[in-house]
């Protein structure tokens, strides 16, 4: 089969037929023309047997058993069979569907037929294993398994360049050969669903890139409420495999880099459209239920976006870093007025907000100045060390192991809510003919408190001491040659790190009520905590502003939504965690150096941004 290539920029020809490239041919020995009329049929059908019933009883949460109105995880089906097709037109070169693809459009189908199939398959056998067997199925529930199998099958017989294989060690034992077999396996299976660098593309007029930006955060918010909202466990699983799968196909169809280059345009406008988004989430809420995962998910976002200061930009790997979320807290819940505090103050918020980050970057000053000369494993092991000190510390200032300052482990008690300006954030009000739960109160607070920390990275990272941290994580050695001074630029680092953490732990104080220790250690079952704070830099996408906030919110949401798996919740979050760096390891929405640095045959972009919008 004659392969083809695509220079950016240049339109598709063909490129001379080499007898000895490998054959572009898919993982069945199907013909590509087959195999997409498939995938493409499959995706349809899957989309009309939405409209079926799955099952006669509603003993399965959605209520499956109604005709015409697709319900619960059938909409996520629908949606898959749609993408399925819309992707399967367009690799046929469908006039007016080759917008959806400037990348490729091959590798999308396949992601999206095979994400179809995931959610279908796993609602078929949820529906047999909950109500006792296949028999419980109606003729929509065999449609859809039928449909989707159809249509992954079609997907994987498309064709795809298959890597030169490496070749043989003669000399090879039987274990050898076999793991060099298993490695070109590898190979092959990255290569079917590898995509081709999206074209430049026409510019649309900065009006029209700016209703893009909009239409985008608009499908945040609607994607971020629906997934919230999930009302039950099965709905939540499907959703995952949606999403998941729905983002994968959208990043090899290009979609996402398209997008991603016209909001590196209109910066200013995208985070202002943003937050207006985040903004419009507790007026999507009938109540305060959601409201709460809301507040928290800023809380531990806003945290990590301290974090990648420290270890996206300056590449300062600090694993104590939730000790200053909880000196933060700490400190507000001493000055706010709690009956709990030996001090018996009660200063105005403003006032108890600066102290916990003034404190907070005192303490990171204190901790940096001795120990930021170590580097790697040995600043690493430092840090840790001191977030424990810090959680032992104020176990025993319970007046009997030391001084009466924080009551030990009952920590502070009874904070009150905020009160400014004669707003109670502990009522609810009446805004914009909503009713706004307290949890949504502290919400549109924490936003505010985002939008200071999202605007104090971006300006840092943009500034000559943000050019030094990153200087400094690169090569330390080489930066030092050329006279930054490295040691105060890497404390600079950690104190507004720890500035920003202890910011954000004075609202946390007011939110919880309640401060106590076991809330910072180093791993806990429930965030923040350091090990999910890193977690959330290194899986959103270190040295960026939007990866740590998406990051921050899967991290959160998805151990909330995981609570029925008791003690398996952990497992299948590690087993999460390590599929996404297997498959992903910059991170869902990365730096563009750190990009290049995992994928060598990405092309360089003509200008490296410090941070990613």
């Amino acid at each position: 089969m004659t392969t083809h290539t695509t220079a950016p920029g240049t339109p598709e020809t063909p490129d001379t037929p080499d007898s000895n490239a490998p054959a572009a041919t898919g993982l069945i020995g199907l013909p590509a023309t087959v195999g997409r009329a498939l995938a493409t049929g499959g995706g349809a059908l899957a989309v009309v047997s939405a409209f079926l019933a799955w099952t006669w009883t509603a003993e399965f949460p959605g209520d499956l058993t109604v005709y015409g109105y697709p319900g619960g995880l059938q909409v996520l089906v629908l949606i898959g069979g749609l993408f399925t097709t819309l992707f399967g037109l367009a690799s046929y070169g469908v006039k007016g569907l080759k917008v959806l693809t400037p990348g490729n459009a091959d590798s999308a189908l396949k992601l999206a037929a095979l994400g179809t199939f995931a959610t279908a398959w796993y609602t078929v056998i949820a529906i047999s294993a909950k109500l006792g067997g296949v028999v419980n199925l109606e003729p929509g529930g065999y449609l859809v398994a039928l449909a989707t199998l159809v249509a992954l099958l079609g997907a994987l017989a498309l064709p795809f360049q298959r890597p030169e294989p490496d070749p043989a060690d003669p000399d090879d034992t039987g274990w050898e050969a076999f793991r060099h077999r298993a490695r070109q396996k590898r190979a092959n299976f990255k290569a079917a669903f590898a995509a081709e660098p999206p074209a430049p593309g026409r510019t649309l007029p900065a009006w029209a890139e700016i209703l893009v930006i909009t239409g985008v955060m608009a499908l945040g918010l609607l994607v971020f409420t629906y997934g919230i909202g999930t009302e039950y466990d099965e709905l939540f699983i499907g959703f995952l495999l949606t999403a998941g799968f729905g983002f994968a196909a959208l990043a090899k169809a290009g979609l996402v880099a398209r997008i991603s280059a016209i909001t590196t345009r209109h910066r200013t406008v995208t985070m202002t459209g943003a937050f207006v988004a985040a903004a419009a989430f507790p007026f999507t809420q009938s109540d305060d239920q959601y409201a709460t995962i809301g507040v928290y998910i800023l809380i531990f976002a806003t945290v990590a976006l301290g974090l990648n200061i420290v270890v996206g930009l300056a590449g300062l790997l600090d694993l104590g870093y939730v000790a200053f979320l909880g000196v933060g807290a700490y400190t507000a819940a001493l000055v706010s007025g709690s009956p709990s505090s030996p001090l018996h103050v009660h200063w105005p918020f403003w006032a108890s907000a600066l102290l916990g980050a003034v404190v907070a970057m005192i303490f990171g000053v204190l901790i940096g100045a001795p120990t930021l000369r170590l580097r790697g494993d040995y600043l690493a092991i430092v840090t840790l060390g001191f977030g424990e000190i810090f959680r032992i510390t104020v176990l025993n200032m319970d007046g009997t192991s030391g001084p009466d300052v924080t009551n030990g482990s009952n920590g502070i008690s009874s904070i009150p809510n905020l009160n400014i300006l004669g707003f109670d954030f502990g009522q609810e009000h009446q805004l914009l003919g909503t009713t706004i739960g307290r949890f949504a109160n502290y919400f549109l607070l924490m936003l505010l408190i985002t939008l200071v920390v999202v605007v104090v990275f971006r300006r840092s990272s943009d500034s000559r001491i943000g050019r030094a941290w990153i200087a400094i994580r690169e090569d330390e050695t080489a930066a030092l040659a050329m006279g930054i001074n490295g040691f105060r630029v890497k404390l600079i680092a950690f104190a507004l790190g720890a500035c920003l953490a202890g910011l954000a732990g004075s609202v946390q104080a007011h939110v919880t009520y309640t401060v106590t220790p076991e809330q910072y250690q180093f791993a806990h079952v429930v965030p923040p905590n350091s090990a999910f704070l890193l977690a959330a830099v290194v899986l959103g996408g270190m040295g960026t502003i939007s990866g740590p906030l998406v990051g921050a919110s899967l991290l959160y949401l998805i151990p909330a939504k995981l609570q029925f798996l008791g003690d398996y919740q952990l497992f299948a979050f590690g087993v999460a965690l390590v599929l996404l760096m297997r498959f992903r390891p910059e991170g869902l929405i990365p730096n563009r150096r750190r990009q290049l640095e995992f994928h060598e045959d990405t092309a360089a972009p003509a200008v490296l941004s410090k941070a990613g919008a």
